[in-house]
């Protein structure tokens, strides 16, 4: 199968090359060294809180007990089993550092992310729940004066990723994206969007993202409940429905859950990959603060691959190819994924870059970025607005697979055009008592 698909993903971007050859945010406002009146100088640790431990917010949490310029002092998860891990594993490395110097505060455990934000004792927090949580919680971090780490997708909806904007601009907190495409994967993605930027391609014409299917209704059976998991709050403003394991899995986990492919939760691959591959058509785009003004999905109505996206100067952005992005434009190609960057023609990559072209910002890694910018209240690599306009793509093309017509979409009003019934798509309804928090 891996032969298949190797020889799949050439044959496709061989074809891109020859059709190729043939065509003739606001920014956040400076504030407090570490985002919290009365902290020590910017040289002390920055203090963390974590919600959700699941194999996500795992890793991150391994990657920020390993720089020495942050404390670890909160873990939360309304799964106990999970949750107790993870304070323990925060404990025990602390303990095994001591002698380096290590803050001895214990790290504490929590049910609900509410409790935690409370403490103001700390300065930040990394998100990574499932998607139906993301908007609440961004929320309620920037009220309570948190600088936040989200993993992407950003948002469930539409106005919650207008709202989330509006919530870091008007709390002057510090928000980067879970996108790591944008500042690691030894930069290829970085270099295939400056490339395409500076004119190597000629004009971008067609843009490919390989990315998954919508997501569909949750239909799965019920399943003994997992003891010590707060199930009404693992739900919260999602639909009440029965346990399973799917969505929760029982225990710590390695896997990434399939709660991602129901509809109540995500938006599917098209969210989940599309995150990152629609993100890197925008950046190579240079659409950062804007997306496409037409939608418009196959023919089939069956079909989970083939809508396309129209940019106001025509260039269209196709649901489909292989894994990654394909930039073709009138003088050739560029292809990107996380293994490998490569043009036809060949010569397009080996002529580097000079100091006229366009330069992106890079970054040690995705973390260090993050920290950065809170020392400096400079907004990331990934801040809110690219994380929420990257998102707003996915919803867009899930939309017209869902409801299976052409949509307009004025990306500066964050409204379709002339169309009520569309509108009334841009947000969902909540479960009680969860409601979206005013900012």
């Amino acid at each position: 199968m891996k032969d298949q698909a190797e020889f799949s993903r050439r044959s496709f971007v061989t074809a891109a090359g020859t059709t190729a050859l043939t065509f003739g945010m606001p920014a956040i406002v400076p504030a407090r060294a570490l985002g919290r009146e009365g902290k020590a100088a910017a040289s002390e640790r920055l203090t963390l809180g974590f919600i959700g431990m699941g194999t996500m917010n795992s890793g991150h949490l391994g990657a920020f007990l390993g720089k020495a310029e942050t404390q670890v002092l909160a873990v939360c998860d309304c799964d106990t089993t999970r949750r107790e891990h993870a304070r323990k594993r925060v404990d025990e490395h602390y303990a095994k550092a001591k002698t380096k110097g290590s803050d001895p505060r214990d790290c504490k455990g929590y049910n609900d992310f509410r409790d935690l934000l409370k403490r103001s004792d700390i300065d930040a927090m990394v998100i990574a729940t499932p998607d139906h949580w993301h908007a609440i919680q961004i929320i309620e971090a920037c009220k309570a004066g948190k600088d936040i780490y989200c993993e992407k997708p950003l948002t469930l909806t539409i106005l919650e990723a207008r709202t989330v904007i509006e919530a870091v601009q008007k709390h002057h907190r510090v928000l980067q994206t879970g996108s790591q495409q944008r500042t690691e994967f030894d930069g290829r993605f970085r270099k295939a969007c400056e490339y395409v930027r500076s004119g190597r391609i000629g004009k971008v014409q067609t843009i490919h993202a390989g990315v998954g299917a919508p997501s569909r209704p949750c239909d799965l059976p019920e399943e003994p409940m997992e003891p010590g998991l707060d199930w009404d709050l693992w739900l919260g403003p999602a639909p009440r429905r029965p346990y399973n394991s799917i969505l929760s899995p029982r225990g710590v986990h390695k896997h990434f859950p399939n709660w991602r492919s129901y509809i109540e939760y995500s938006g599917g691959g098209m969210t989940d990959f599309g995150a990152h591959h629609f993100d890197i058509a925008q950046w190579g785009l240079n659409r950062d603060d804007s997306g496409p003004v037409q939608i418009i999905p196959p023919d089939d109505s069956n079909a989970t691959q083939g809508v396309r996206y129209i940019y106001d100067d025509g260039v269209v952005l196709y649901h489909g190819g292989p894994s990654g992005d394909t930039f073709v434009g009138t003088g050739g190609l560029i292809y990107v994924d996380r293994g490998e960057l490569l043009s036809v023609p060949g010569s397009i990559l080996k002529k580097p870059l000079e100091k006229g072209d366009v330069h992106l910002p890079t970054a040690k890694d995705h973390h260090t970025n993050w920290l950065e910018s809170i020392k400096s209240r400079k907004p990331p690599i990934a801040n809110v607005g690219v994380g929420a306009h990257s998102v707003t793509v996915c919803h867009l093309g899930n939309l017209a697979y869902w409801h299976h017509r052409a949509l307009h979409w004025d990306p500066k009003a964050w409204q379709f055009v002339n169309d009520p019934e569309a509108n009334t798509w841009l947000d969902r309804d909540r479960r009680d008592p969860w409601k979206l928090p005013a900012i």
